[in-house]
């Protein structure tokens, strides 16, 4: 095994959900800029529930995923995704298969 994901849901009260795109938009952004060992980082809207929505992230290895966890910007922006949510994240940890 190598690779380590998550996959979030996130569900977002209906007047904040411009907000946590635009959060999440911009931490997407910064992280393929500043982070070479992400490997994908995706948010997915559902078609159903407009304020469900699935943060994908794949890290080519730990230590890749112990930089994300740490680096400034997700300090910065992650407080405020949290704060837009109706209720608690669900986070689910995954490992890739080779």
């Amino acid at each position: 095994m190598s690779g380590k994901s998550f996959i979030a849901q996130l569900r977002t009260r209906p007047e904040k959900r411009e907000e946590l795109i635009a959060l999440q938009t911009e931490l997407k952004k910064l992280v393929f800029e500043h982070e070479p060992g992400a490997l994908v980082y995706e948010l997915f809207q559902s078609e159903e529930d407009p304020d469900l929505f699935q943060c994908v992230a794949t890290f080519k290895d730990d230590a890749a995923f112990e930089t994300h966890m740490h680096i400034d910007f997700h300090d910065r922006l992650v407080p405020p995704v949290l704060a837009c949510l109706a209720e608690d994240m669900k986070l689910a940890f995954y490992r890739s298969l080779d």
